[in-house]
Formats: structure tokens, C-alpha cells, sequence
């Protein structure tokens, strides 16, 4: 628990810090420089356990791509929301991405999900709505950006369940590869020479966010998944904190309550998977 406590607090550091570099630097340069540091802890280590040559997958290369695809677009739409919105916004909609998850495993996994998860579903859906009510504000482009994240990674962890059979540092060196090459691609057009604070920040970003993903890794390897993600909602406690301290941002009584309605729903859906996927469980 403490090792996922710590790892969420170390990702919500690694996205204060991303919405502060980008209202300076374009998405993509921010994307680029983040994953080229992080590759300086993982190839070292993927040298190190002799995996570099087999850090391409042998089969389900088409799900790979796909999951790869998925997860530069669930960043890029991250810090391209978290520009606009406040940070504990854009932090809703991506928390909100278990609940997503549970409605997709039916129809993309074949996995039954009871009427119990099915309600927590719906409470789930009408705490996004509480938070953002129909209004022109909800169609705005950076809600939709941020939903179109969400919902991209509900689709990248379905597809990270049909991945089993693949280490976690081999996915996590390939989506790092990966996003690294879709922000590289975009550097000759918004390339901005940054000064040498903001380059150690930019840099800094990454060395964080891989630190992250080693914690929370961790803490589902040696604890039951569904005793420890639950603690993945804390992360929204510290961006309220950051973004009242740097921003000023005041989530509403209306948004605290919706956030509230999220976070129960999802405990809740956490906690009925583990139960059904107890041998025997009703």
C-alpha cells in the first residue's frame, strides 16, 4: 500500500509538473524530452537483466501496436487538456477510467459483469455528469480532450489484460519508445529552445514518471491487485493540493461531491472483480 501511495503521489508531481511545462513548451516537445530521459533508466536496466533483444514482442504484434497507439494518444491528450482545465479536473475524467473499463469488458473481452457493477457503472457515469452538467462548458475542447484520454486508457488497459504473457519493464520501455517517437516527430515544428531550469525540469518529468510506474508495479507484485489499486485514487487528494498551491484552483462543492460518487464507484468495482475472481465466489 505504501509503495502505491507513493508511486500515486510521485504521478500526480509528474503531471503538476507536465501542466506547468506546457504552457510554456508544445505537447509533443514535452512528450519527446520526458521520454528520452525515462529511457535513460530503462534501456540501462533492460541491458542489465539481457532483455534489450527481446524487447519487441514475439506474437499479438497487431494488439502491441494498437496498445501503443493508444497510449501516446491518452498522454498527448493529457497534457493537452491539463493546459486548459485544472489539474483535478483532467485527474476526474482519467480516475473515471476503471468505470469505463467495466463497461467495455463485456463486449471487448467477453467478461460478465454483474448488475451490481453495472449500477456502480451508471452512479459512476452520473458523477462525471454532476462534475460537468450538460452545458457549453462540457463540449468545450479541452473536456473532450480529456475524455477521449480517459476513454483511451480504458481501452489500453483492456488490451493490457490480453498482454499478460509480456513484463511490465518490457511495456513500459515500448509505450516510453513509443511516445517518444510521436513526440520526436513533432519537434521540427515546434521545436523551442528551453533554458537550462525548464531542460532539468523536462528531464526531471521523466526520471519521476518511470520511478512511478517502478512503485506502482511493485506494489501489484508483491500485494493482490485488488487490495492496492484502490490506493491509485489518492492521487486526486494531492491535485487538489498542487492545484490549489500553484494555480489557485477551488474544485466546487458540486465537483467534490462528483468526485466523491467516482472514487466509491470505482472502490466498489474494484472490490466486486476481486470478489468474483475468487475461486467459488458468488
Amino acid at each position: 500500500m505504501a509503495y502505491m501511495l507513493f508511486g500515486m503521489f510521485l504521478f500526480t508531481v509528474n503531471d503538476a509538473l507536465g501542466k506547468w511545462l506546457v504552457t510554456n513548451y508544445a505537447v509533443g516537445q514535452v512528450l519527446a524530452l520526458r521520454s528520452f530521459a525515462a529511457l535513460t533508466i530503462l534501456l540501462p536496466l533492460l541491458v542489465h537483466r539481457r532483455e534489450l533483444f527481446r524487447l519487441l514482442p514475439a506474437k499479438n504484434r497487431v494488439l502491441h501496436g494498437l496498445r501503443l497507439l493508444l497510449v501516446v494518444t491518452e498522454v498527448a491528450c493529457f497534457y493537452w487538456a491539463v493546459r486548459y482545465l485544472p489539474l483535478a479536473d483532467v485527474f476526474m475524467f482519467y480516475l473515471a477510467a476503471p468505470i469505463f473499463v467495466t463497461a467495455l469488458s463485456p463486449v471487448l473481452l467477453g467478461e460478465r459483469v454483474g448488475p451490481l457493477r453495472w449500477g456502480a457503472v451508471l452512479v459512476g457515469f452520473g458523477g462525471v455528469v454532476l462534475i460537468f452538467p450538460p452545458s457549453q462548458e462540457v463540449v468545450s475542447l479541452p473536456a473532450l480532450i480529456a475524455l477521449a484520454g480517459s476513454l483511451a486508457l480504458a481501452l489500453m488497459m483492456i488490451l493490457t489484460r490480453k498482454l499478460r504473457d509480456v513484463g511490465g519493464l518490457q511495456l513500459v520501455t515500448l509505450q516510453t519508445l513509443a511516445v517518444a517517437v510521436a513526440g520526436s516527430a513533432t519537434l521540427p515544428f515546434v521545436w523551442k529552445t528551453p533554458d537550462p531550469l525548464d531542460l532539468l525540469l523536462l528531464f526531471l518529468l521523466g526520471l519521476v514518471a518511470t520511478t512511478a510506474h517502478f512503485m506502482m508495479n511493485h506494489a501489484v507484485r508483491i500485494a493482490p491487485a485488488s487490495v492496492v489499486a484502490p490506493f491509485q485514487y489518492s492521487s486526486i487528494f494531492w491535485a487538489m493540493i498542487f492545484g490549489y498551491l500553484f494555480w489557485q484552483d477551488v474544485p466546487s462543492a458540486k465537483s467534490l461531491l462528483g468526485i466523491a460518487i467516482i472514487i466509491a464507484c470505482g472502490l466498489f468495482i474494484f472490490y466486486r472483480e476481486g470478489r468474483a475472481a475468487r475461486p467459488g465466489a458468488p
